[in-house]
């Protein structure tokens, strides 16, 4: 069995951002991390890809979603056909609507930090 897989949506060229410290806490821990982000091309070292359809990795075990609830429920079509294991949404990227949307479309929902979950903080990746 190879890596675990991640799509981070969010993932962002500055450290100070959430979406940045997930790639890396993802790298850490053994991850293969495919960033998205609709303009940088590269992130900690790793191709971004402008959007989850053109993310390469056939099966992502987790997306974590690291964008603002409006632009993240305009996304769960996309999310939903990429058939990933588990959606995270990180705190401040959900809102009620988008979460009954996300149920309502089959989508195995975990609202939580999805760096705490893997053992790290978001304070071990200081700039």
């Amino acid at each position: 069995m190879g890596k675990p897989t991640i799509a981070i949506i969010g993932a962002s060229a500055d450290r100070q951002k959430y979406g940045n410290k997930s790639v890396r806490a993802h790298i850490k821990q053994g991850y293969d991390v495919y960033p998205v982000h609709p303009t940088e091309s590269n992130i900690e070292g790793l191709t971004a890809y402008p959007s989850l359809e053109q993310v390469p990795s056939k099966q992502l075990d987790r997306i974590s979603v690291y964008v603002p609830p409006e632009v993240g429920i305009q996304l769960l079509e996309q999310i939903r056909s990429r058939g990933a294991n588990e959606i995270w949404f990180n705190p401040g990227s959900e809102s009620p609507d988008l979460l009954e949307r996300a149920r309502e479309l089959g989508l195995n929902v975990i609202q939580a930090c999805s760096i705490i979950a893997i053992g790290e903080s978001p304070s071990d990746h200081p700039e």
